[in-house]
C-alpha cells in the first residue's frame, strides 16, 4: 500500500516526445504531485521532438493505494472524448508543486512517538539508526512483496520519504552500483535525495563501480566516497543499433517490412543494412537530451563550469585519485571506513556498534507509523508495466508484462466502485499489440468519464503506453521520459530464395483474392 504525503509537495513537469506526436495537458491539477522536472534544451537536429511544460500542485489529502486484485464487467456507457465539454480547461498555469520539508508541531510529534511505542515488532527501529539502501541492478516500478526479490522504485521512493520524517532514524547510507533502468527512474530516485536532503539529516554515497548513471545518483549525496580500487567508466554516452538485413540477404530471407510514420524505426533492424537518415536525427537528439542534462545537473551539483566538467570527461580514463583532486568525491575510502566516519557524525565511541536498518526491513514501516498517512478519500495507482499483449499466452509469467485482458478487469472494477475517488495510471511501457492498446483506451475513456484519471509517465510510454495515456485528463512525466507516437508498423519473412537453397518446397492452395497475404510465407506482401 502507498500513499501520498500529507505534506505540501509542488511539482514541475515537462515532457520529452518523439516526433510526430500530440499530448493534450489539461485539468485535475490537485490528484498528482510527486514528479518534478526541468525544461529540456536541444542541441541539434532540424525537427526535434516536441517539448512540453506544465505544473501540477495538490489542494487536497488523499490516501492512495496501489491496486493489485481485479474482477468484474463493465457497462457500455457513451464517453465524450472531448475534454473540453467534461469542463477540462487548457492552457492553466499551474503551481510548480515543488517538495517542502515542514516539521511536524508538538502535537503529531507527540502521536508519532504514541504510533512507535505501540508499533508492531516488525516496524520497530532502534532510535539514531542509519537507513542503508543498496541500489544496483533491476528497478521495477512496481510493488514487491515480502517474499519477492529486486528493487522497487515505489518502494525505494517512500523509503526516502518516510526516513526524511522519522525521528529514529539519523542519516542514510547509499551503497550506489550498477544500474540497470532507465534515466527516468534516475531521476526520479535522485529528486528524492535532494527531497530529503530538505531534513536536515545527512545522506553518504558509496560507489565501488560508477558509470554516467550511478555518478548522476551519487553526486546528490552530500559526501561521496570510494575504495581505492574504484571502477571509474565516466567516458561519456553513447547509442547504438544493429542490423540484420546484410545477414538474411546471404541465407535468402527477405524481411518484408511495411510502416507508417518515417520514425518507425522498430522494423529497421531487420530490413536494413544501416541506419536510416530519420532514425539517425532521432537518436542523436536523444543522446544531445540526455547527455546535456547530465553535464548541466552534475556540473551544478559539483559547482563547477559545464565546459570544464566535459573536458574532464574528454581528456582521459583516471585514477580514483583524480576524481578526489577535481572534487568529484568526498574521500577515498573503505566501506569500513566510511561506517566510522558515520559514528563520528552521530558521535558514538568506537566500541559501539552502529545501528543501521536494511532496505528490505525498512520498507515494512508502514507510513501512518512515522504520521505520513493521508486523508480518507483514496485514489486507485494501477501499475501498467511492459510489453502490452492482449491476452495471456501459456508460457507467460505473472510479471510478463501487461495483459490486456487482465487490465480492463482491473479498470472495470475501479470504475464501479465507490471506494477510489481519483486513479493513477502508471505507465512503464515500449507499446506492444496494437487491438490491446486500443481496448485499453476505450476502458480508460470511460474510466475517466466518471472519476478524474491521471497518467503518470516512468522510463518509457511510446506507442501503445503513449495511447492508453491519451484516455486519461492529464498527463505527468520525468523530464527525460521517453514518450510520443511516431508511426506503426507490421512485417513479415519472404522464404522463397531460402527454400529454393535448401531444396524445400512449399505448395498452397487458396480461395480469395488476399488468402495468402500471411499463409504464404514464400511469397512478398506485393506480388509484381
Amino acid at each position: 500500500m502507498s500513499k501520498l504525503l500529507q505534506t505540501p509537495h509542488r511539482c514541475n513537469i515537462s515532457f520529452l516526445l518523439l516526433a510526430d506526436s500530440f499530448l493534450p495537458i489539461s485539468s485535475k491539477p490537485s490528484l498528482f504531485s510527486t514528479l518534478p522536472s526541468r525544461t529540456v534544451t536541444y542541441s541539434r537536429s532540424s525537427r526535434p521532438p516536441l517539448l512540453l511544460n506544465r505544473s501540477f500542485a495538490p489542494s487536497k489529502k488523499f490516501l492512495v493505494r496501489a491496486f493489485e486484485s481485479s474482477s468484474s464487467d463493465g457497462k457500455n456507457e457513451s464517453v465524450d472524448t472531448d475534454p473540453e465539454s467534461r469542463g477540462v480547461k487548457r492552457n492553466v498555469d499551474f503551481p510548480t508543486g515543488e517538495f517542502q520539508f515542514k516539521e511536524f508541531g508538538w502535537w503529531m510529534t507527540f502521536l508519532v512517538k504514541l504510533r512507535m511505542l505501540i508499533a508492531l515488532p516488525w516496524q520497530r527501529v532502534p532510535k539514531g539508526s542509519v537507513l542503508t539502501m543498496k541500489l544496483r541492478g533491476q528497478i521495477s516500478d512496481q510493488l514487491k512483496s515480502r517474499f519477492s526479490s529486486g528493487l522497487s522504485l515505489p518502494q525505494i521512493c517512500e523509503n526516502f520519504e518516510k526516513a526524511a520524517y522519522d525521528p529514529r532514524i539519523s542519516g542514510i547510507y547509499l551503497h550506489i552500483e550498477p544500474l540497470n533502468c532507465g534515466w527516468a527512474k534516475v531521476e526520479e530516485i535522485r529528486r528524492h535525495i535532494l527531497n530529503f536532503k530538505q531534513s536536515g539529516k545527512f545522506i553518504v554515497g558509496y560507489v565501488p563501480a560508477c558509470g554516467e548513471k550511478e555518478y548522476y545518483l551519487a553526486c546528490a549525496c552530500d559526501e561521496l566516497y570510494a575504495p581505492p580500487s574504484a571502477y571509474f567508466s565516466l567516458y561519456g554516452m553513447t547509442v547504438q543499433a544493429s542490423f540484420l538485413g546484410g545477414l538474411f540477404e546471404k541465407v535468402g530471407v527477405e524481411p518484408q517490412v511495411e510502416r507508417i510514420g518515417k520514425y518507425k524505426s522498430a522494423g529497421d533492424q531487420l530490413s536494413r543494412k544501416s541506419m536510416s537518415t530519420e532514425n539517425c536525427e532521432m537518436l542523436t537528439v536523444l543522446l544531445d537530451n540526455i547527455y546535456g542534462n547530465w553535464l548541466e545537473k552534475v556540473s551544478l551539483t559539483k559547482g563547477k563550469k559545464i565546459k570544464d566538467l566535459e573536458n574532464f570527461i574528454n581528456e582521459g580514463v583516471y585514477q580514483v585519485e583524480r576524481f578526489k583532486e577535481e572534487d568529484l568525491i568526498t574521500n577515498i575510502c573503505y566501506d569500513d571506513e566510511v561506517i566510522s566516519l558515520l559514528k563520528d557524525k552521530l558521535k558514538l565511541q568506537s566500541d559501539k556498534k552502529l545501528s543501521m536498518v536494511d532496505y528490505r526491513k525498512y520498507s515494512k514501516v508502514s507510513k501512518w507509523t512515522v504520521g505520513l498517512s493521508g486523508g480518507k478519500d483514496r485514489i486507485a495507482i494501477i501499475r501498467a508495466s511492459g510489453s502490452i499483449s492482449r491476452v495471456r499466452s501459456p508460457l507467460s509469467t505473472p510479471s510478463s508484462g501487461i495483459i490486456g485482458e487482465q487490465f480492463i478487469e482491473k479498470i472495470r472494477m475501479i470504475r464501479e466502485s465507490k471506494k477510489f475517488k481519483a486513479v493513477i495510471l502508471r505507465i512503464d511501457s515500449p507499446g506492444g499489440d496494437a487491438l490491446a492498446s486500443d481496448l485499453m483506451w476505450r476502458e480508460i475513456r470511460l474510466l475517466a468519464a466518471e472519476k478524474p484519471v491521471i497518467a503518470s509517465m516512468s522510463d518509457v510510454a511510446a506507442s501503445g503506453g503513449y495511447y492508453m495515456a491519451m484516455g486519461t485528463a492529464a498527463i505527468v512525466a520525468e523530464s527525460l521520459t521517453l514518450t510520443g507516437s511516431i508511426g506503426v508498423v507490421t512485417a513479415k519473412f519472404n522464404l522463397e530464395k531460402l527454400y529454393e537453397k535448401i531444396g524445400f518446397n512449399k505448395e498452397i492452395i487458396s480461395r480469395g483474392k488476399y488468402a495468402e497475404v500471411n499463409a504464404a510465407d514464400q511469397r512478398p506482401f506485393r506480388l509484381s
